[in-house]
């Protein structure tokens, strides 16, 4: 009986040697910020088998290190609203700057950079075995006028600005 446990676990061993490697994939990022500046931002991405694994023995929890970048970046906490399998929710209190400007409001977003993201999942056992793909193929923010902007497959997400008329 021990010598088939060895066997299997020589065959496992084997097929993740010989595996073709994983990736984490960025799919897309919503960010919606409602009158008051505050957000609430959705990351879908995509699993491959390795992470699935990683993340089923809390070797790793991805919504963490979405939850602490968007935390440095804008300087204000981060609460997990849902993590489900390929996404992640997340509400952040005054997210967007908002300065008066007459009769109008301008909303100024911060930049973004999931790069450190990146580099932190390279510290994982698991890291030579997978590519890693930070960019969301697309970056939708929505202000609260309906006003939406883009911005396509950018780890670095630029300081964003809209201004409504009242």
């Amino acid at each position: 009986m021990r010598r088939y446990g060895l066997v299997l676990l020589s065959l496992l061993v084997a097929a993740l040697l010989v595996a073709p490697a994983g990736a984490f994939t960025a799919d897309s990022l919503d960010i919606a910020v409602d009158e008051s500046g505050d957000a609430e931002v959705r990351f879908d991405y995509s699993f491959s088998w390795i992470e699935q694994i990683a993340v089923f023995f809390k070797i790793t929890a991805p919504e963490q290190e979405l939850k602490s970048a968007l935390e440095s970046y804008s300087g204000k906490p981060v609460t997990i609203v849902a993590v489900k399998s390929g996404y992640s929710v997340f509400d952040v209190r005054e997210f967007a700057h908002i300065r008066e400007n007459g009769t109008s409001r301008v909303y100024t977003l911060p930049a973004l950079d999931f790069t450190a993201a990146e580099k932190k999942l390279k510290e994982y056992w698991f890291a030579p075995l997978i590519e890693a793909d930070f960019s969301p193929a697309v970056t939708t923010v929505r202000f609260p006028d309906g006003y939406e902007e883009k911005v396509f497959d950018q780890s670095a997400i630029p300081s964003l600005s809209h201004e409504i008329t009242a």
